[in-house]
């Protein structure tokens, strides 16, 4: 599969099942309706382990722009067959294409229940994030914030890995082996992504993502979802700047801790 493929069809799953949770939990009707928070935070995380498990081997499963962005920026993303530019281009259109995908098939989904519910916020909430409390420069600084905490922790990261005997392999020094985890492997970022969601979505809803912010936007805006109401573009550029800043200034932290000696022995 194509890594922009990929990034297409995982993004897509990611907002399928993201979206699709805040649509079970808040329209009328729903087998899931007013379940809750904690509901809304385990199923975008299991729906971003679910896409990562599936198209991480081919892309890396950035699905999300800030995510490329700051990879980018710390020498983590090796260019494709064109340049650094152009893949980073690709990714994000991508990823830009698969959010819209992913929320269309949320609204053909739950279209009854669309129908069935009255408040135009509600069904703009199963798109796009609003803010608790509109304030602008505080919502700018959680979706930074937010941000910051998913891409440090992506950057640090340790990957397991075994260090053998020198006994049982007659080497001097031996080798580190790094070890996969397979289909687990995606699961440390889906917990990461529900810490935060608990943790800190409370005023922003938590999008730390552009992409899955703006690709859904766009989709509320062009779909005929009945009584929608405005699609709240006064807002839009907050989920898409954030995170964009809070994954660079996770790289400048990461940039200045993460060449550092290591503490001499006591």
């Amino acid at each position: 599969m194509h890594p922009y493929t990929a990034e297409f069809l995982g993004t897509l799953l990611l907002v399928l099942l993201g979206n699709g949770v805040v649509a079970n939990v808040f329209l009328n009707e729903t087998k899931g309706n007013k379940s809750g928070w904690i509901v809304v935070t385990f199923g975008w995380a299991m729906g971003l382990f679910v896409a990562v498990w599936c198209v991480a081997r081919f892309s890396g499963a950035h699905l999300n722009p800030a995510v490329t962005l700051g990879l980018a920026m710390a020498g983590k993303f090796k260019p494709l067959a064109g340049s650094l530019g152009s893949d980073i281009a690709g990714y994000i259109a991508a990823q830009m294409l698969g959010a819209v995908a992913g929320a269309t098939l949320v609204f053909l989904y739950y279209r009854d229940h669309y129908a069935a519910s009255d408040d135009p916020a509600v069904k703009l909430g199963t798109f796009a994030t609003s803010p608790a409390i509109r304030r602008p420069l505080s919502n700018l600084f959680c979706e930074t914030v937010g941000t910051t905490v998913l891409m440090l922790a992506l950057l640090l990261a340790a990957e397991p890995s075994i260090t053998p005997s020198a006994e049982s392999t007659g080497a001097l020094e031996p080798a580190t082996m790094k070890i996969g985890l397979g289909t687990l492997g995606a699961l440390p970022v889906g917990l990461l992504v529900m810490s935060i969601g608990l943790s800190l979505g409370g005023t922003t809803g938590y999008a730390i993502n552009p992409a899955r912010d703006l690709g859904p936007r766009i989709a509320h805006a062009l779909l005929p979802v009945p009584g929608k109401g405005g699609s709240d573009w006064s807002y839009a550029w907050i989920p898409v700047v954030g995170p964009i800043l809070g994954a660079l200034l996770a790289v400048v932290v990461w940039l200045a801790i993460a060449h550092e000696s290591p503490p001499a022995a006591l």
